[in-house]
């Protein structure tokens, strides 16, 4: 398969990420939480699938890369102001992990103009399947009580401390981006 070909196909992962974005906000605002799952897991596992094929196909690019893992930023943080809005995530959840993804956004851009890689850490990457689990269990909402708390509830605030954790880590790892 050519080069330009695998390419195109990986950009159409991304747009549909970033097009998912307001049919998933629709459909839970609307309150069709199992649509909104479904197109959610479909557009989150386009994540996935983009990464598998581009390492396969050998089409990983800067450029590819940063709007991967936009376009992943935008599906979650517009999943999680959808739920924040019909009380289905806590504002202080969402709040930890729009900030991160924000702050790690940024931070990539300051280390890649500076000449050096950003690759995603093996911690960045199950903080993406933590938030994707945790974000589809707050759409559909299972009817698992543990502790007083949702199972969802409790999977958020896992993937906040995943999410928090991983920020930190990135930021310790390239602390000298930041300083030059």
């Amino acid at each position: 398969m050519s080069s330009l070909r695998s390419s195109r196909m990986l950009a159409v992962g991304t747009g549909l990420r970033v097009a998912a974005c307001p049919v998933v906000m629709a459909l839970v605002l609307g309150a069709s939480y199992t649509a909104a799952a479904i197109v959610f897991v479909i557009a989150a596992g386009t994540d996935w699938l983009d990464g598998r094929l581009a390492r396969r196909w050998g089409v990983t690019t800067r450029l590819g890369a940063f709007l991967d893992t936009t376009a992943d930023k935008l599906l979650v943080a517009t999943a999680l102001i959808a739920l924040v809005a019909v009380d289905r995530a806590s504002p202080w959840v969402a709040l930890v992990i729009v900030a991160r993804e924000f702050t790690i956004l940024g931070l990539r851009a300051a280390v890649e103009s500076g000449g050096r890689r950003f690759e995603t850490s093996m911690l960045g990457k199950w903080k993406a399947t933590v938030q994707f689990i945790a974000i589809t269990l707050a759409i559909v909402r299972p009817d698992a009580v543990i502790g007083g708390a949702y199972l969802d509830q409790w999977a958020m605030v896992i993937a906040a401390i995943v999410t928090a954790w991983s920020g930190i880590d990135y930021i310790v790892q390239f602390s000298a981006a930041l300083r030059s």
